[in-house]
């Protein structure tokens, strides 16, 4: 009898182990199942990244577009319309079924296409980790630097003389002026991979930094800077500050 639950512990301890030992593999077979999706009609376009089913309000996931108003807002509505407006998708989930809107967060795919990807890989998107990643990031991150190599939309490169020597702090918090002549950072903004943005002015000096404050607790902690005509201008992973 003692040795027949001797066998059951060992048994116990062994299944335990194989479950934290593979975690990150139950982990995805869970996504896998959660992600098995449903059909829609994509009836309204609201903007770069949320649409409407039967007046239900679907926000892409792992992107986001610009806002209204923003440098490129009316460009990224329209070729999201152009793509999926009228057409019939296929919504894929992760974890997280809706946002703190109530809207459904989903991936969209159009003849196995990966729409949130693509927008990113186009231009018309930076990848946005709020919930954290899933199955796609990876993707999402290839796309931004395919974007990034093809300098297109959103990843064009600004072409203003401080670009290339006016950084971000890796450690976050400040840029810093490393050319060897004084900038105009008027209207220059930095922003997280969210809605968080910090809008700079004036002149920074050689070797004079600028500090923001931007709170990325509801991002993937990534930022981008862009000048003064909205073009990018640098962008680094991953901060926390």
């Amino acid at each position: 009898m003692q040795r027949k639950k001797k066998d059951i512990f060992l048994l116990i301890a062994l299944i335990l182990a194989l479950i934290i030992l593979n975690y990150p593999f139950l982990d995805n077979i869970t996504e896998d199942f959660l992600d098995s999706g449903e059909k829609i009609h994509v009836d309204r376009i609201i903007d770069g990244d949320t649409i409407e089913s039967n007046s239900t309000s679907i926000r892409l996931l792992g992107i986001n577009t610009p806002e209204r108003g923003e440098f490129f807002y009316e460009e990224s509505k329209a070729y999201l319309e152009s793509r999926i407006l009228n057409q019939t998708v296929n919504l894929k989930y992760t974890r997280e079924r809706y946002d703190k809107y109530n809207r459904v967060l989903a991936y969209v795919f159009l003849d196995n296409k990966n729409i949130n990807v693509e927008l990113v890989e186009q231009g018309y998107a930076n990848y946005y980790f709020y919930g954290g990643r899933d199955s796609y990031s990876d993707e999402l991150e290839d796309a931004w630097n395919k974007c990034i190599n093809n300098n297109v939309n959103l990843c064009e490169k600004s072409v203003n003389s401080c670009s290339s020597c006016v950084n971000i702090d890796n450690s976050g918090g400040f840029i810093i002026n490393n050319c060897g002549f004084s900038c105009d950072i008027n209207s220059w903004e930095i922003k997280t991979e969210g809605r968080e943005k910090f809008i700079f002015n004036g002149t920074l000096a050689s070797g004079q930094t600028a500090e923001f404050s931007l709170d990325t607790s509801n991002s993937g902690g990534s930022l981008f800077l862009r000048d003064d005509e909205g073009r990018l201008a640098g962008w680094i992973l991953s901060v926390i500050f």
